[in-house]
């Protein structure tokens, strides 16, 4: 009998066959049906005509066009969007787009070009951003202005270009943005700025040349939304060439190899004779730092000084009543006293992100900052051991905090009570000491977005989430559970709100199926980079209609009884995981082919198991589990054997009964 089933097993596993479906991927990628397409980087040197008639936005950079002309494009008459950057184009010939009536963007960037025909950009009705960057132009007469009525932005960075004067009859009016970074522009006068007089709320950008001189009056009277000025040698030539203009946004940060001067009170007098909301000073040395040098500041509404090699502001600044932003990323402060937050009362976002030394956060230093709504002190070594009341004293208003990337933090119960209005609280890679067997966020009760990743979280407090009624995202990305697992009970019981769970990277290696039971409202789970198998999947019997992410796990096998708990999930990611290609996983394998408009990353979906279809894409294997020729030549045999045997075991038994008559 036992070499009958011998073989009847041997029949089995012959029966079993699979396969790859060889797939082949189109040259150009399409992005959107029949709309998108990339064909960037393919060593192309015309348009394909496996390009649909349809195609809206064309990604072709990085191709070979020497000469673009209007039978170039004539068959794509519904683009929107058309990117040519580094196609080695030279010559724009007449009436290129003529047919390109919705055409929007033009992308030239990096094409040597030496010839645009006056015509060549007529055509497009809606043409509003047109990209000339690093084109080699250095007279603004090469640009064709047919057609650019409705023009919002033109960006010119990176040419030769030593004159802002446009041709005279540049149409402006519409204008948003002009971009001549990174030129050779030196001076600027009032006959440059004159032609863009039509333009109102014009955001400027002067970034990378060394301005020497303005014209008095250059800029008088007019309105810009933004001006950027950054790696200017001299500020002061800009500050009195700008006065009497109006400005929402000023620029003037310097580079990393720019040698420029230090400020000093004098620098900022011209500011005095104009209207600025933002000024960005970044990177720039201050000689001499007194409150004077704040005394034209008055009026600004943001101020960011990052890495401007503080070590502190001077007490008694006045007048800065005005100023809701200030950002001082990057300095060097001792304590978070040396800021002197007094003397801007109004502030409502405060930002003291990657300190260069380490920042001791000291008691009361904010206190007077009554309105202050957003706190960043993240990357700057903070560590304290009796967190943070005393340190956040009289933030009432508080809704954003961040102190992540810290040093080890003691939180004390109710550790944040003088900030009840908080909604996002990150305290992400900071090694968190609670020091009660309560929560210390039990008074948070309209916090929203709760950051714990990587904090070396005591999970096994089942108080520790305790009064965050209104928790939507809460992330333990990097936090370890006893034994690898998370317990029918556990500390997610408390916060029955929630809609986003991250538990990444946690080296879980099992859920019991009743874990999540009261996470009714959650949309979003991620279990992604653990050591969890198919099995887990059972825990999610109740929830539906979820994003979930299960990629780089340990699962082999899904077991057919649990596929429904995937079924009514919304999209799935199982990719980086050992997948099993054989007969034993094929209710899997089917269900995985039938919903793969609900998984993502199907690229990265492979196989592990068998080694001739490791790394195979899931999508791509074909398994034949019936019976093949073989198998049914093995299931006769077997049958014959049976009945070979049988006869003789009736012989051999009626021979017993006659011979013991």
């Amino acid at each position: 009998m036992a070499p009958c089933v011998s073989c009847f097993l041997l029949a089995v596993l012959i029966s079993a066959s699979c396969k790859a479906i060889p797939s082949s991927d189109p040259k150009c990628t399409e992005k959107d049906g029949n709309r998108t397409y990339n064909c960037e980087n393919l060593g192309l040197r015309e348009i394909p005509d496996t390009l649909p008639n349809t195609t809206e936005v064309l990604e072709f950079s990085f191709n070979f066009l020497p000469t673009i002309q209007n039978t170039t494009f004539s068959r794509l008459i519904n683009l929107i969007f058309l990117d040519l950057t580094r196609c080695q184009i030279n010559w724009v010939h007449e009436d290129t787009f003529q047919s390109h009536h919705q055409l929007n963007t033009i992308v030239l960037t990096g094409n040597p070009l030496i010839f645009m025909a006056e015509t060549s950009l007529t055509g497009p009705k809606l043409l509003k951003h047109l990209f000339l960057t690093q084109t080699g132009i250095s007279n603004l007469e090469f640009i064709p202005v047919h057609n650019l009525e409705n023009l919002e932005s033109l960006h010119l960075g990176s040419n030769h270009i030593s004159s802002i004067n446009l041709p005279e009859n540049f149409p402006t009016q519409n204008l948003k943005v002009l971009d001549f970074q990174n030129n050779a522009i030196h001076y600027i006068s009032r006959k440059d700025t004159n032609a863009l007089k039509q333009a109102t709320n014009l955001s400027l950008n002067f970034n990378g040349n060394d301005i020497k001189g303005i014209e008095p009056g250059a800029f008088s009277s007019k309105i810009f939304q933004s001006l950027k000025f950054g790696g200017s040698l001299n500020l002061s030539i800009v500050f009195k060439g700008l006065q009497n203009c109006t400005i929402q946004s000023l620029w003037l940060g310097t580079f990393e190899d720019t040698d420029d001067q230090d400020l000093t009170s004098a620098t900022f007098e011209g500011l005095c004779d104009m209207s600025v909301e933002s000024i960005n000073l970044q990177k720039h040395h201050f000689n001499d730092l007194s409150s004077s040098t704040f005394r034209c500041f008055s009026r600004l509404q943001e101020l960011d000084l990052t890495a401007a090699h503080l070590k502190r502001l001077p007490s008694g600044i006045e007048g800065m009543n005005s100023l809701k932003k200030l950002v001082l990323n990057a300095n060097n402060f001792d304590q978070l006293c040396q800021i002197n937050a007094a003397s801007f009362p109004s502030l409502r976002e405060l930002y003291i992100k990657g300190n260069m030394r380490k920042l001791d956060l000291g008691t009361r230093c904010l206190e007077k900052l009554e309105t202050l709504q957003k706190l960043d002190l993240s990357h700057s070594d903070i560590e304290a051991s009796d967190c943070c009341n005393l340190q956040l004293k009289n933030l009432h208003h508080l809704q954003y905090l961040n102190l992540s990337y810290n040093e080890p933090l003691g939180l004390e119960d109710q550790a944040f009570k003088e900030c009840p209005q908080l909604e996002l609280l990150d305290l992400a890679f900071t090694h968190l000491r609670v020091k009660a067997p309560h929560s210390p966020f039990q008074n948070l009760h309209l916090l929203r977005v709760l950051n714990l990743s990587h904090c070396l979280l005591d999970t096994s407090n089942q108080h520790l989430l305790a009064g965050l009624r209104d928790l939507q995202h809460l992330n333990l990305q990097g936090n370890s559970f006893q034994d690898g697992s998370i317990s029918k009970t556990n500390l997610l019981q408390t916060v029955g709100s929630l809609e986003i769970l991250i538990l990444s990277s946690c080296s879980l290696l099992s859920i019991d199926q009743q874990a999540f039971q009261g996470l009714g409202n959650v949309n979003h789970l991620d279990l992604s980079y653990n050591s969890l198998t198919g099995d887990s999947t059972d825990a999610l019997n109740h929830l539906k209609g979820i994003y979930l992410n299960l990629a780089s796990n340990n699962i082999r096998i899904i077991p057919p009884h649990l596929l429904p708990a995937l079924s009514q999930q919304s999209t799935i990611n199982l990719s980086h995981n050992p997948l099993d290609c054989t007969c034993s996983n094929i209710h899997f394998i089917t269900w995985y082919k039938e919903n793969l408009h609900k998984l993502e990353d199907l690229e990265e979906t492979t196989c592990a198991n068998p080694p001739s279809l490791r790394g195979v894409k899931l999508s791509n294997v074909k398994l034949h589990c019936g019976i093949t020729g073989m198998g049914i030549f093995f299931i006769v045999v077997f049958v014959f054997s049976l009945i070979l045997l049988l006869i003789f075991s009736v012989k051999f038994i009626l021979r017993w009964k006659y011979q013991h008559i």
